[in-house]
């Protein structure tokens, strides 16, 4: 049994925080998100990058034209892009450019997931916004026909399928957060409109290329941070321009979910500075993975959610290591669609399903079923929910930790080495290539 130092370690968890003591072991770094200000004066920074686009001669107020139709693209409840700060200058200026309020429409960019209910919509753009507007807020439905357009095919073959009322409207305008993500590169930019108002059917073509076409096994070219011959984000980059994006505003969060950086114009160049500044930001170099990771994803409220965290843990901790991971998850897993793909049980027989029906929640499943088995989870999650997962539940961080260094300790390591991230949802540590 591993001997209890005077170490102690702090975990954010929900609204508070988690403490115990470190078994024993040496830290070898707290691997964090940089410590980035917001940006100065908010209201100033927001305006001078929308009327200073990136990569366009002209900002949104000059390419609109009075009587337009604007379909706004905004993310769902599940993610925080602090849009409500943008929308008061955006709005006042597109009414300001001849805009009537009557032409302008909201749409929330769920993908695949679950309808925006009314309290979100309210969160995500703010209350006067939302007041002004709500009968003018649109919930996309990837599952309905009706509500969607053809615009086109890859060159991979995506049958691309988009809301009708963003295709269709004069101008189109997407916001979103620019941050890494596990197969699709990074997150903002294209993925607003695709998978964001795509048909299921688009998404699940698009997605499919998560897996190596010849083995059972991840495609190897697709890869968090990657986009350079990553099938899944050069697929949505093309699907994504063959409609008419005609201005892109994505944000970059900083640790303690400010906006430290607003990326407005074009829907490459705008993107494409946006998720340098967050690599800046979000990636971590490390030299070695650890035996122990201890990590917190304090916000999460389902396991989808918190995936994000475990994906990032597993990049830091060696294969025979152990995930302790503090996570509220007072939703569960996160849906039944993905309580489904976690039941098939193992890696083999999800691949299989996925080469039959590609889907997000199948892409997550297959995931943690790799990375779950060596995970102590302290959560508010049911016990036969984490127990779906592959993982173990702990009654409390004290007994995690401690189950944890046992248990590496009792594998021949003397000395256990860790890695502590309080942001584990956002810290993505990289090897050496």
């Amino acid at each position: 049994m591993v001997v209890r130092t005077t170490k102690r370690v702090t975990l954010p968890y929900g609204n508070g925080s988690m403490e115990a003591a470190i078994p024993g072991g040496h830290e070898l770094a707290t691997l964090e998100v940089a410590d980035v200000p917001q940006v100065p004066d908010l209201t100033d920074s927001i305006r001078n990058a929308i009327e200073k686009p990136i990569g366009l001669e002209k900002n949104i107020y000059e390419i609109v034209q009075p009587g337009e139709t604007v379909a706004i693209i905004v993310s769902d409840g599940t993610r925080k892009t602090h849009v409500d700060e943008i929308l008061p200058t955006l709005l006042d200026g597109l009414i300001g450019a001849g805009i009537r309020e009557e032409d302008i429409t909201f749409v929330f960019s769920t993908g695949t997931h679950r309808a925006t209910n009314a309290e979100e919509m309210e969160i995500v753009l703010g209350k006067d916004v939302y007041q002004r507007f709500k009968n003018q807020l649109v919930n996309h439905d990837a599952h309905d026909p009706s509500t969607h357009v053809y615009i086109g095919t890859t060159s991979r073959g995506t049958k691309v399928e988009i809301n009708k009322q963003v295709h269709e409207a004069d101008r189109i305008i997407a916001t979103g957060a620019a941050v890494l993500h596990y197969f699709g590169g990074y997150g903002g930019g294209r993925k607003s409109v695709v998978p964001g108002v795509a048909s299921v059917d688009t998404i699940a073509h698009n997605h499919a290329m998560n897996l190596d076409p010849d083995s059972d096994r991840i495609n190897p070219a697709v890869r968090i941070g990657g986009l350079d011959g990553n099938p899944v984000a050069e697929d949505l980059l093309e699907a994504t321009k063959l409609t008419h994006v005609d201005y892109v505003i994505n944000t970059v969060m900083n640790r303690d979910g400010q906006i430290a950086g607003i990326f407005a114009g074009d829907l490459d160049a705008a993107f494409e500075a946006a998720r340098l500044f967050a690599y800046d930001l979000f990636a971590v170099k490390i030299a070695e993975q650890a035996d122990v990771v201890i990590a917190s994803s304090a916000s999460s409220q389902n396991f989808v959610q918190t995936h994000k965290a475990l994906f990032n843990s597993y990049q830091a901790v060696k294969p025979t290591g152990r995930i302790v991971l503090t996570t509220p998850c007072s939703e569960g897993l996160g849906g039944e669609q993905f309580a489904k793909w976690l039941r098939l049980g193992t890696r083999s027989a999800i691949i299989a399903g996925l080469r039959k029906e590609s889907e997000i929640n199948g892409q997550t499943a297959l995931s943690t079923v790799q990375k779950a088995p060596i995970m102590l989870m302290v959560t508010d999650m049911k016990d036969g929910d984490v127990g779906e997962l592959g993982a173990r539940k702990a009654e409390s961080l004290q007994s995690a930790l401690d189950t944890a260094f046992d248990e590496v300790v009792a594998s021949g390591v003397s000395d256990p080495s860790y890695y502590v991230m309080p942001s584990a949802a956002y810290t993505v540590p990289f090897l050496p290539e």
